[in-house]
């Protein structure tokens, strides 16, 4: 296996194993040689198993480790911090519970750098036994998880979080012990659902990635707002009292003007991926905030903000870096960020979303291509004049990307515009301009 965008990630029993699980741990401690590791893990079934063969690899080097068992990334993540040591954790984040995956962070928590991933990938193929070890714990230890919220204490100044009523939706994953303690700890009048995880039910028509059953339950509950973590709950996506979705882009609107107003946002920028909205780009420029775009991947968003020594920057998707707080996204972090702006303001998430920003239509269409035709890349450029000219009667009032997967033989066509009719129309005709020039090889 080579690394994707946040480390190692395939169907367990075929594509990700005990055996591999072992030699990443061996290659991981032979190249970061730090003194210790802070292990943790997500809420599918094959993670203990996967998680004792990953500590067999780090201690067959001589490595510390301290694992945590069921926690969060963050969580994980921010211990590494506090210890200084590096950090894996076992979790394939959004993805059903059939895959999973081992995400590397390097000392003190941070992203791992491109030049220690090669030098680990390079390392993988090697053999390495694996020599059994006890059980991972069911969780962090108390003290850890006192520090935990500390910290997300630190974050909202030590206000309280008191006022509107809170569902979170744990998505059965890695916070579901954790999330309802560790805002009603900071005040917060919460309700947890989706907190049941039975090995099989992580990300299962809940969290992030399926915000409407959280919806439902906000209006259900007669509740002011909600929050959806995704399995390792790194990311956060929002619904507000009437039941609107607000993703990640719409966050970032919300806290990016907060913090310019207070003259937090550093360099009045916003780091943003390609894929997010027009409506937010226009938003930020209203509001004097300037943008720097990345590609897609939140490891790309921190790779940016610790350049520009920027603050805040993020993904659609919900993965939000408050660079001043941490070195990769948090979704407990954000919505307790999201919960001091509302209870501070005296505003419902309804009013603050809907004047930080206005969405543009969004239409995204995925076009197989043949493995065995022309590289996916290859039918971008060969197909730029379609793409020109579906700009070209948007003029300046919607917006264009077309790029290649990373990981599957797709192109990946997303147009923005004023209406919807207008984008998926668009979309089509690009799409429908790769398939021709696909078929014609």
């Amino acid at each position: 296996m080579r690394f994707g965008t946040d480390g190692l990630r395939g169907r367990y029993g075929s594509e990700l194993t005990e055996d591999v699980a072992t030699r990443l741990g061996v290659a991981v401690a032979e190249v970061l040689a730090v003194d210790s590791f802070v292990v943790g893990g997500d809420s599918r079934e094959s993670t203990p198993s996967l998680e004792r063969a990953l500590v067999a690899g780090l201690s067959s080097r001589g490595a510390q480790v301290e694992r945590l068992g069921l926690a969060p990334t963050p969580l994980v993540a921010h211990r590494a911090a506090r210890t200084g040591g590096a950090a894996l954790v076992v979790s394939a984040s959004h993805n059903p519970f059939h895959d999973n995956g081992i995400k590397v962070f390097g000392p003190g928590g941070a992203k791992l750098d491109p030049s220690s991933e090669t030098a680990i990938e390079s390392l993988l193929d090697r053999a390495a036994s694996i020599t059994p070890v006890p059980d991972p714990p069911e969780g962090p230890e108390a003290s850890v998880v006192r520090d935990y919220v500390d910290h997300l204490r630190s974050i909202i100044g030590g206000r309280s979080l008191a006022g509107p009523r809170v569902v979170v939706d744990a998505a059965n994953g890695a916070a579901s012990r954790l999330a309802g303690d560790a805002l009603s700890a900071l005040g917060a009048d919460v309700e947890v659902i989706e907190n049941r995880p039975d090995g099989r039910n992580i990300n299962a028509g809940c969290g992030a990635t399926h915000p409407g059953s959280l919806a439902e339950q906000v209006l259900a509950r007669e509740a002011d707002l909600g929050f959806a973590l995704d399995g390792d709950a790194d990311r956060v996506i929002a619904v507000d009292g009437a039941g609107r979705v607000l993703d990640g882009d719409h966050i970032m609107a919300m806290l990016a003007i907060d913090l310019r107003a207070r003259g937090a946002l550093s360099g009045d920028t916003l780091v943003v991926t390609v894929m997010s909205n027009l409506g937010l780009r226009q938003a930020m420029e209203a509001s004097g905030i300037s943008i720097v775009e990345t590609p897609v991947g939140d490891r790309h968003v921190a790779e940016a903000l610790r350049a520009g020594d920027y603050s805040l920057g993020g993904e659609q998707s919900g993965h939000i870096i408050l660079a001043d707080h941490a070195p990769s996204g948090d979704g407990l972090a954000t919505a307790s960020a999201v919960l001091d702006l509302v209870a501070r303001s005296g505003r419902s998430l309804a009013e603050l979303g809907s004047e930080a920003m206005t969405a543009l239509p969004q239409t995204l269409v995925n076009v197989e291509v043949d493995p065995a035709g022309p590289p996916a890349a290859a039918l971008v450029a060969e197909t730029a004049e379609s793409i020109s000219e579906v700009e070209r009667q948007l003029a300046g009032t919607g917006r264009v990307l077309v790029r290649p997967s990373g990981t599957e033989p797709l192109v990946r066509v997303m147009v923005e515009a004023p209406t919807a009719e207008l984008a998926e129309s668009a979309a089509r005709a690009i799409a429908e301009a790769i398939r021709n020039r696909s078929m014609a090889r």
